[in-house]
């Protein structure tokens, strides 16, 4: 029996070794391998334990853990890792995206929606889920609603659903700037028009989701031939923008169709429609080589992006929305759901072809990994600050409160007051001040409790915040 015992506990030390070195695996994974398109069969086998080990949390009643920690909401909607390397240094003015938007006064916020980026349900969020003094009018039936401001008869945003496609179907960056502000002006008199403040805000995605939910679209029968396309005062001639089809549509077309059009818009999208399209000659590609173009175009985008007073991601909804709460000083009613089952993720590529269209669309991969990096800080920069903000709120609470027991506690134990004594026996000696200065000088040598003065720095919560600085 003796035998047995010892030989049981052997093997169950073994077994504990081995799931230790396990979990150290799958801890490793995520510092050596942190993006999900690199080490993917590790990343499958962590995913797949922490899975297993989250089911049995849940089943044991107690709270969600995720990598040791209570698991955050902000985290779990979209598998974004606790600790956040940065790859780019960015200034404190590209995080730091306050605006002091004045919703009664004459500021305008400017929707850019790029296709098939999930704009559409953001763009629904903007009209019918913020909590305004004067909401949005939408009423059945009516493609757009009435969003104007607290007494006024102007309204606050610019977007496909307040005001249409005032500058064309898609307007991109190019049109927008150079249509907003006379559009807005156009409704006043040239005496009477204000200084305006323009917002503009937009939504990127995924460039290989995207591109993929573009085809099924255009599959589907859709077209987007009433977009103007302006740059520099007029529309692209048919020589500078061919068509990828003869027809009135191009449904049905294949994946295959769909990637070999040299003339498909759907390639780089995201960044031509940031980018100042004035600066390479707009649609004329004669002007330079295909390198220059794209290092103008990507570096425009990229500027314009860090501008704008708010962009979001599609794979990270409740990010976008606690930001661009912060950002505008505005909340929204219900929160935003993340939805990870598309159309677009239904589809099964081939690598190859999967290849193919990351060639194709280089310059939005550029751009979004650029992008999602500037997010992440931003989100890492206000929640930062938000938690500082919270602990200036509570050290000044418990300094309220401090005074507040001072003041009772000198009340309590404040003395008799003596009788007067006689002028001339007094003469050299003050009378010691009466009333709440008195206290105050009786109460300084009460003993407060020792929780008074503790320091609040130093918690899991702002270490977990801090534990990844910037390089």
């Amino acid at each position: 029996m003796d035998e047995r015992s010892s030989s049981s506990i052997r093997h169950h030390r073994v077994l504990i070794v081995l799931l230790m070195v396990l979990l150290f695996g799958i801890i490793m994974t995520q510092y050596v391998c942190p993006s999900r398109s690199e080490c993917q069969m590790l990343h499958h086998l962590g995913s797949w334990f922490k899975d297993g080990a989250a089911t049995g949390s849940r089943s044991g009643g107690g709270n969600e853990i995720q990598d040791g920690l209570q698991r955050d909401p902000y985290i779990a909607e979209d598998g974004a890792l606790v600790r956040f390397i940065p790859r780019f240094n960015f200034t404190q003015a590209d995080l730091n995206r306050g605006v002091d938007f004045n919703i009664k006064g004459d500021d305008v916020i400017v929707f850019l929606h790029i296709q098939k980026t999930g704009g559409t349900t953001f763009g629904r969020h903007l009209v019918r889920n913020i909590q305004l003094e004067r909401p949005c009018e939408c009423h059945a039936g009516q493609k757009k609603c009435t969003c104007l401001r607290p007494g006024k008869m102007e309204t606050w945003l610019f977007s496909r659903f307040s005001t249409g496609w005032s500058c064309g179907l898609h307007a991109d960056w190019t049109e927008l700037t150079s249509c907003v502000p006379s559009r807005m002006d156009s409704r006043e008199a040239p005496e009477t028009q204000p200084s305006r403040n323009y917002y503009y805000i937009t939504i990127l995605r995924d460039p290989v989701s995207r591109f993929l939910s573009e085809w099924r679209h255009v599959q589907r029968g859709a077209t987007w031939r009433a977009s103007l396309h302006v740059c520099d005062g007029r529309s692209p001639t048919l020589s500078e923008l061919p068509s990828c089809y003869s027809g009135d549509d191009w449904s049905g077309c294949s994946l295959q169709e769909f990637m070999d059009c040299p003339y498909n818009l759907a390639n780089n999208r995201q960044t031509r429609m940031l980018a100042d399209l004035s600066l390479v000659g707009c649609y004329n590609v004669s002007t330079m080589s295909d390198d220059e173009r794209c290092a103008l175009l990507l570096e425009s985008a990229k500027r314009n992006l860090r501008g704008m007073a708010f962009f979001g991601l599609t794979e990270y909804q409740r990010k976008t929305q606690y930001l661009f709460e912060r950002t505008f000083n505005l909340e929204f009613i219900a929160p935003f759901t993340q939805l990870n089952g598309t159309r677009a993720s239904s589809v099964d590529v081939p690598p190859e072809a999967q290849h193919k269209i990351l060639q194709l669309n280089r310059w939005d991969v550029e751009l979004y990994e650029y992008a999602r990096d500037l997010f992440l800080q931003r989100f890492q920069v206000a929640r930062q600050q938000e938690r500082r903000q919270a602990r200036a709120r509570r050290q000044q609470e418990r300094r309220r409160l401090r005074g507040r027991l001072t003041t009772k506690q000198g009340r309590l134990l404040k003395p008799t007051e003596p009788p007067r004594q006689p002028a001339s026996s007094s003469a050299g000696a003050e009378e010691p001040p009466r009333g709440k200065a008195g206290g105050d000088n009786v109460a300084s040598e009460v003993p407060l409790p020792d929780w008074w003065d503790q320091d609040e720095n130093g918690t899991m919560e702002d270490y977990m915040d801090n534990v990844e600085q910037w390089k």
